[in-house]
């Protein structure tokens, strides 16, 4: 229908006055056309411009390589350290003012920089840790986990770590970054957790080298399961020890030669490397390339303690000891740093990291080395992992790989039974932190830094959701894998080439698979639980057929009274092994014997010369 106005104008004849009102009605509507046009145009410009550096800054992170929370996060280190990390600088001293200058801005910001642990989280540890302290089961209704946690003295064992020693760590920051780190603001869109996986799948690439330092009793074992799978399925060149050794002669610090393939070129490109070692980053970079990924794993000195103890009891360090208490009671009588595998025995995380472990608590230098110790490792490694906090850790490692979930699911390996774990009292506890001083501030520092980590590339919300799927997918797993859906004690598993290797005092679990498994369930459940040994056996066979053939031919003389294909494995691994050390030792003291015999003998001919003279 049209107007009164509209049907006027129509009817009346076409003068100039009508003609006119006619174009102008007709100009404004056209004219509204055009505005409307271009205000959807602008919208859709600036809807498309907010979106791309949305998408810039959630998907800009995995492309980094963890630089730009390196930057962020401990930008004077990253600076400090940059292109000048190496052997001599690490001898170098502090600056004393410096230093003083640095604590006292720490104490000022002692109580804003550490970020404790999801409620979610706190309720699941608590309990566990402080059972390993006190021998006793302390469930929620009696002891909640937040009044464990404010308590003023019971967070010994809490995943909150005391405020105070989290920043005595930080002596390698200056007093404008340490307020530059907490004043940092975290995205929103981390915190409420909003990343969208599959938009970061499809802007990422998987990263496929790799290396992961495997430290001792840090549930390091199954990191390995999970990297060796990655690699077995994706066709990935492992870096193997030389002559099918199980590690990279562990404690020897790493040289590139003792990767199979490097000195006689067998191999191109290495893509993982993930067996013990004592690291140095600059052999590593010899063997690896220039874009690898390098990430560990660090566990509570404590328990990582009582563990060691009970796994390591036959070394010198341990052997005329009834209990760890009493070893350190008379830990200085009974440690002697000279003696073979009593390394194990004293800061054993520093030890593996490369780092001299044989320091004191009270020693002069222990802030120095603290110090040093920490900008060595954020400088050489981009992401270091929580075993308190496994799940998490694994999801924090699937977005630093951009991988998925399937990627990281796991069970268990070289898990300990529980009949074999036992209670420490407090005061044992303590004795642990002093007598591991140096594992003790490198742990309160990356712990901190591995919730800087969450909180920043994750966020609490969707680590939440995403531990939950990868719960899910584990259990089931463990429901289509496993006969009766758990870890069993060695004697109950029936296959032998799946039997762990059992050492020291600890009882050492695995599995048996569900029977009746088609071909392709079957492959993958076994991956999941093949223990360490044995899969390292089997890659090096895949990767080096001909050198693995001359292998076996050389062990048919192996011993044949070993009851298990399992131990028999372990048995000539462990001679290989002792073989190699035996010719390394040899090397040397054959080394040390030329230069006394020249020295001998020079000091005989000047004897001679002597007596000839009138």
């Amino acid at each position: 229908m049209l107007s009164p106005l509209r049907r006027w104008i129509r009817d009346q004849p076409l003068s100039s006055g009508t003609s006119c009102v006619r174009r102008g009605l007709c100009s404004r509507r056209h004219s509204l056309w055009i505005l409307l046009i271009l205000l959807v145009v602008c919208i859709a410009i600036q809807t498309f411009v907010a979106h791309q550096a949305r998408n810039d800054r959630i998907t800009g992170l995995p492309h980094l390589r963890f630089t730009v929370s390196k930057q962020h996060l401990f930008p004077t280190v990253q600076n400090v350290w940059e292109g000048s990390h190496s052997e001599s600088s690490l001898a170098g001293k502090p600056d004393v003012k410096s230093l003083q200058t640095e604590q006292t801005a720490e104490r000022q910001h002692q109580n804003k920089g550490y970020r404790k642990p999801p409620d979610y989280i706190l309720s699941r540890h608590v309990d566990k840790i402080s059972t390993l302290a006190t021998g006793s089961h302390m469930g929620s209704s009696k002891v909640s986990p937040e009044k464990l946690l404010l308590r003023k003295h019971g967070n010994k064992f809490s995943p909150r770590l005391p405020d105070t020693l989290v920043h005595s760590t930080r002596k390698v920051l200056t007093a404008a970054t340490d307020k530059r780190l907490l004043n940092t603001p975290t995205p929103s869109s981390f915190l409420k957790g909003h990343i969208n996986s599959v938009h970061t799948k499809a802007t990422c690439h998987p990263k496929s080298h790799i290396v992961f330092l495997k430290t001792h009793k840090t549930a390091s074992s199954t990191i390995l399961n999970i990297l060796y799978r990655y690699g077995e399925i994706n066709n990935l060149t492992f870096a193997l020890p030389l002559n099918k050794h199980s590690q990279l002669f562990y404690p020897f610090i790493f040289a590139s030669h003792f990767v199979e393939g490097v000195s006689s070129r067998r191999v191109r490109e290495f893509h993982i490397m993930c067996n013990h070692m004592r690291f140095r980053k600059s052999e590593v970079a010899k063997v690896m390339p220039e874009d690898t990924f390098y990430f560990s794993i660090l566990r509570h000195p404590v328990a990582m303690m009582e563990s060691i103890f009970m796994y390591y009891k036959s070394i010198p360090a341990f052997h005329k000891t009834h209990s760890l208490n009493e070893f350190l009671d008379n830990s200085w009588r009974n440690y002697n740093s000279s003696v073979n595998n009593n390394h194990y025995a004293h800061n054993i995380l520093a030890f593996d990291f490369g780092f001299d472990n044989n320091v004191a608590a009270d020693a002069g230098d222990l802030e120095h080395r603290i110090g040093m110790a920490i900008a060595a490792i954020e400088q050489d490694f981009h992401l270091i992992l929580i075993s308190e906090y496994f799940d998490e850790s694994m999801i924090l490692l699937k977005h630093a790989l951009c991988w998925s979930v399937e990627d990281v699911v796991y069970f268990k390996l070289n898990s300990r039974s529980e009949l074999t774990r036992h209670p420490l009292l407090p005061n044992t506890a303590e004795k642990i932190k002093r007598w591991n001083a140096l594992d003790w501030r490198i742990y309160l520092h990356f712990n901190t830094t591995f919730w800087h980590k969450v909180y920043s590339l994750v966020g609490q919300e969707q680590m939440k959701k995403e531990v939950s799927q990868l719960r899910e997918l584990q259990a089931k797993l463990a429901n289509t894998c496993l006969k009766d859906g758990r870890a069993v004690d060695p004697s109950q598993i029936k296959d032998a080439g799946l039997k762990p290797f059992q050492y020291g005092a600890a009882v050492i679990q695995g599995y048996n698979l569900n029977p009746h498994l088609d071909r392709h369930t079957k492959t993958k459940c076994q991956r999941l639980i093949t223990p360490e040994l044995q899969y390292t056996d089997r890659l090096y066979t895949q990767q080096f057929p001909e050198l693995a053939a001359k292998h076996r031919q050389a062990n048919r003389i192996a011993p044949q009274h070993q009851r298990s294909v399992g131990a028999s494995m372990m048995g000539m691994v462990l001679a290989r092994e002792a073989h190699q050390r035996q010719i390394i030792r040899r090397k040397f003291s054959n080394l040390k014997n030329q230069n006394a015999s020249r020295s001998a003998l020079l000091t005989h001919t000047e004897a001679n010369n002597k007596t000839k003279m009138p």
